[in-house]
């Protein structure tokens, strides 16, 4: 663990938890694309650096969940290097209560104030092709440098490097992770999908995902990826066939799949199916209705 892995040329990646990405920019300078979980995590990758010889210029951030932003407040205070988040994801790198506080739908309580769920904030600014650190803006690809993979989160962002090589963040999962945990985070179903569409079609001489094997033929997992959603969004439509309040809901998913409820799951699951519910109500499957103070949903 904590192992530097070279995919091609100046891109490599730290083997973890939530693989960073690392950049090489010239001889001496670097920029990571995530950071890890943790001020742990942000060690390990230091002494990396340090190793190597290598200066840490920036942290180009896919996204806000705490598995890839963790390290940043530690590697920035160690090395005064800028961070950058996309969009949305840049609010909730620089305020990361936001997390939980979404999740929940309400001030999170302690149990989801923890390092799983809300990293420690750290001073980002808005990632853009604009802003990309001197020397990673030449070595991403031209054409195709920032890959938009919104779905997963509100506004998360790959990279593809001038080495062909694409950083998938946490758009797709891995065969292993789906078989145990059956319902991926998902912030946008539609994007989601549209996004794994498009991740099926691309070609390159390597992907990194965060949370898979690296490989040079992503579609098949996407696909996988693909299927798994759909066919969690079937059965939240079957579980709809009488009318059924949200909690009703949650719990037939939970014993369908034989998960186990506590506060994590509850706030990481329960954001997905409402999720699920927006994508389905959209799309003409299921529909809202009001009955004893209750609100329910039906199957359409």
């Amino acid at each position: 663990m904590y192992e530097l892995i070279q995919v091609s040329g100046g891109s490599y990646y730290v083997q973890s938890p939530a693989k960073a990405g690392l950049v090489r920019l010239n001889d001496t300078d670097v920029c990571l694309i995530d950071s890890g979980s943790d001020k742990d995590a942000g060690r390990k990758i230091r002494q990396i650096l340090d190793k190597n010889g290598w200066h840490l210029t920036a942290i180009c951030n896919t996204h806000s969940h705490a598995d890839h932003i963790g390290g940043n407040r530690y590697l920035q205070s160690q090395t005064g290097c800028r961070v950058y988040a996309p969009g949305a994801e840049c609010a909730v790198t620089r305020h990361p209560v936001l997390e939980p506080s979404m999740l929940y739908g309400g001030c999170p309580p302690r149990e989801l104030r923890n390092k799983f769920l809300m990293a420690q904030d750290s001073d980002a600014a808005y990632l853009t092709a604009e802003v990309l650190p001197q020397g990673m803006d030449r070595y991403l690809s031209v054409m195709e440098g920032l890959l938009p993979l919104a779905g997963h989160c509100m506004e998360m962002v790959g990279f593809r490097t001038a080495d062909d090589v694409v950083y998938l963040a946490d758009c797709v999962s891995s065969r292993e992770t789906l078989e145990k945990y059956r319902i991926s985070y998902i912030y946008d179903v539609a994007a989601y999908l549209e996004t794994l569409e498009r991740v099926a079609a691309m070609t390159a001489r390597a992907f990194v995902p965060a949370h898979a094997e690296v490989t040079e033929d992503i579609a098949p997992l996407a696909r996988y990826n693909m299927d798994a959603a759909l066919e969690v969004g079937e059965r939240i439509t079957a579980l709809c066939a009488q009318p059924v309040t949200f909690e009703e809901l949650l719990k037939g998913l939970f014993d369908h799949y034989g998960m186990a409820m506590s506060f994590q799951q509850y706030a990481l699951i329960g954001s997905t199916v409402r999720s699920y519910l927006t994508w389905l109500q959209e799309t003409g499957r299921v529909a809202a209705e009001f009955a004893d103070n209750r609100m329910l949903w039906r199957r359409v």
